[in-house]
C-alpha cells in the first residue's frame, strides 16, 4: 500500500477543449441533433417522485437504531441523494422547464436539494458553468484537484481516504481555487433548505437529519455510484480528458454516464444522451470509455500511474488576465 504515483504534475496542454470542434462537426453531418435539446417533460415527475420517498424514509427511521440509520442512510438513502444531486446537475442547465423559465429551473433544483440535507443547488450551478465553459481551466475549473492535493494524496491508502473525503474537497475547493461573492440564489437555497431541516427535526427528531446528511456525505465519498467523480476527467489514457461510461447504473444516474456526450451537447437532458451516441455512432464508439464505476475506483487506488494530478489543465486568458 505505499507505492507512490509517479505523476509530479498535471497533464498541461496548449490547445482548446476537444468538445466544441466535435460538436461543429456533428451538428453540421446530423442536424437532427438538434430535435434532442430542450427539457424533458418526465425529470420534474421522477425528481418530486425521489423527494417524496425521502420524505417518507425520513419518518421511517425515525425510531431506527443509529446503526441502521447509518446503514441504510449508505444502502439506500444516500443513493437516492446522490441522484438527487445528479439530477440537479441536469437542471443546472435548464432541461427540467427550458431556458426560457430560468428562474423555474432553479427554484426546482433548491426543491430537488432538500433530501441532501445541507445547500449545495445554488452554487453548483455558480461553479459548473466555468466546468463547461473553461474545461481544465487553470484556477477556473474547480473541478480539478488542487496542487496540494496532488502532491499528498500519491500513495493507494491516502488516495482511499481522499475518495472517503471527497465531499469535503468538493466542498471546500471552490472557496480556495476560485472564490466567487454569495448570490441572492444561494442565500434563497440555504434558507430553504435550513426551513426544511428544522421542520423534519421538530417533526420527527435528529435521526431523520443524520440519516440524509449522512447519506450525502457517505454515497458522495466511497460508493459505487461515487466513480463517475473518476471516471469522467480522469485521464486514464495520455490525450483523453473526458470519458464516458456506459455500464447499468447510468439507470440510477440521470445518464451521467455518457459524460463525452454531456460535454458535446449539455443542453440536451441525460434522458436522450443515449439518443446522441446512437446517432453520432462514428464519434463515440472508438473513443476510451468504462464499463464499470467500481473498476475505476480499484484502479485509480491500485494504479501508480493514476492520482489527482491525472487531469489535462490549461490556461485561458481570462485567468491569465486575473
Amino acid at each position: 500500500m505505499g507505492n507512490r504515483v509517479t505523476r509530479r504534475d498535471f497533464e498541461w496542454v496548449y490547445t482548446d477543449q476537444p468538445h466544441t470542434q466535435r460538436r461543429k462537426e456533428i451538428l453540421a453531418k446530423y442536424p437532427e441533433i438538434k430535435t434532442l435539446m430542450g427539457p424533458d417533460p418526465r425529470l420534474k415527475w421522477i425528481v418530486s417522485g425521489m423527494v417524496f420517498v425521502q420524505f417518507v424514509a425520513c419518518y421511517l427511521v425515525k425510531d431506527l437504531s443509529w446503526k441502521w440509520i447509518f446503514f441504510w442512510a449508505y444502502a439506500f438513502g444516500g443513493c437516492i441523494n446522490h441522484s438527487l444531486t445528479l439530477a440537479i446537475h441536469d437542471i443546472s442547465h435548464n432541461v427540467a422547464f427550458g431556458n426560457k423559465q430560468t428562474k423555474w429551473n432553479r427554484w426546482f433544483a433548491v426543491f430537488a436539494n432538500l433530501p441532501v440535507g445541507v445547500p449545495y443547488s445554488a452554487s453548483f450551478k455558480k461553479y459548473h458553468i466555468d466546468h463547461h465553459r473553461y474545461l481544465g481551466g487553470d484556477s477556473l475549473d474547480v473541478d480539478i484537484p488542487t496542487n496540494f492535493e496532488g502532491w499528498f494524496f500519491c500513495t493507494p491508502l491516502r488516495k482511499l481516504l481522499w475518495l472517503f473525503l471527497q465531499p469535503l474537497f468538493y466542498s471546500l475547493r471552490p472557496l480556495y481555487v476560485n472564490p466567487k461573492a454569495i448570490t441572492q440564489m444561494e442565500i434563497f437555497n440555504a434558507f430553504v433548505q435550513f426551513s426544511v431541516d428544522l421542520i423534519i427535526y421538530y417533526l420527527w427528531g435528529l435521526k431523520p437529519i443524520i440519516y440524509l446528511i449522512a447519506g450525502t456525505i457517505l454515497c458522495m465519498g466511497l460508493h459505487p455510484i461515487s466513480g463517475h467523480f473518476i471516471a469522467e476527467h480522469y485521464m486514464f489514457l495520455k490525450g483523453y480528458e473526458t470519458y464516458s461510461y456506459y455500464g447499468p447504473l447510468n439507470w440510477l444516474t440521470f445518464n451521467v454516464g455518457y459524460h463525452m456526450e454531456h460535454h458535446d451537447f449539455p443542453s440536451i437532458p441525460g434522458s436522450r444522451l443515449p439518443m446522441v451516441k446512437k446517432i453520432a455512432a462514428e464519434y463515440y464508439d472508438n473513443l476510451p470509455h468504462h464499463q464499470s464505476w467500481v473498476r475505476v475506483l480499484w484502479d485509480f487506488v491500485f494504479d501508480d500511474t493514476i492520482g489527482p494530478y491525472s487531469r489535462v489543465k490549461r490556461l485561458y486568458k481570462l485567468a491569465k488576465e486575473n
